[in-house]
């Protein structure tokens, strides 16, 4: 797994332990649903967990949740964020795990920077014959129910605060049969997180665009300023549905 400097921040680490919209959880339930997960798988595993919060999202649906991250660094504060977790510092390309030790695998948002050559024969190892990777993802929040204020608002702060290059991917389209998998479903559907200003311009803070224009020299107060200013007409105190268009993925081995 190959993650780009931007995420060796301490700064980035806090942001998404501490910043980022509780969409994960939002995600889950609905994989319980879908899945129809009554009681907790025994071990689920989190692939490029980051903070950890996609890995605290997971306890809930199973009993015993890892989360494995490349940088270290990341890591930093996952006390706060999943206390009952076990976290590994590893890469996705070389799970350091017995064969079918995972009933779930989850991938969110991780394997745009994977080696999936490497990385999909080595899933396959480590689930469970019975076992399932889920792989998810979501958009940024940049639209607002019945309004297009926020979309506006968004593109000119990606015009200003450029994000990292080179994220996306079409999970429908990876080589799975190569691996003995098979891609069993594929769901796009939309996520609302109420939402007012001051966390929003937390979140927006967090975005990798921001870090990249801080490593140019841009003074963090002024990004943060204009956001805020720039954002006073389209959120306030009073909560509004932030909207985050999200996916999922099912895998299996092949039958």
């Amino acid at each position: 797994m190959q993650a780009g400097n931007v995420y060796e921040s301490a700064r980035m680490a806090a942001g998404y332990a501490f910043s980022r919209p509780p969409v994960h959880p939002c995600i889950i339930e609905r994989i319980r649903r879908d899945l129809r997960i009554g009681q907790p798988v025994y071990r689920a595993l989190d692939i490029g967990c980051g903070a950890g919060r996609s890995t605290a999202a997971l306890e809930p649906i199973a009993r015993h949740v890892v989360g494995l991250e490349p940088v270290r660094g990341m890591l930093s504060h996952w006390r706060e964020v999943a206390p009952r977790a076990a976290f590994v510092v590893a890469r996705a390309e070389g799970l350091p795990f017995a064969a079918g030790s995972f009933d779930i695998v989850t991938a969110a948002g991780a394997l745009n920077y994977v080696n999936l050559d490497l990385f999909l024969p080595d899933a396959a190892r480590v689930m469970a014959a019975h076992g399932v990777m889920i792989i998810y993802d979501f958009s940024a929040g940049r639209r607002l129910r019945g309004s297009n204020a926020l979309h506006a608002w968004y593109e000119e702060f990606e015009g200003r605060y450029p994000p990292k290059p080179g994220y996306d991917m079409d999970v429908r389209a990876l080589e799975y049969e190569k691996a003995g998998l098979t891609l069993e479903a594929f769901e796009p559907f939309e996520v609302a997180v109420p939402m007012t200003l001051r966390p929003y311009v937390a979140y927006a803070m967090s975005e990798t665009g921001v870090e990249l224009a801080l490593a140019r020299g841009v003074p963090e107060a002024e990004i943060k300023a204009w956001c805020a200013s720039s954002l006073a007409g389209v959120l306030g105190d009073e909560p509004r549905d932030v909207l985050f268009d999200a996916y999922v993925a099912y895998v299996r081995h092949e039958r």
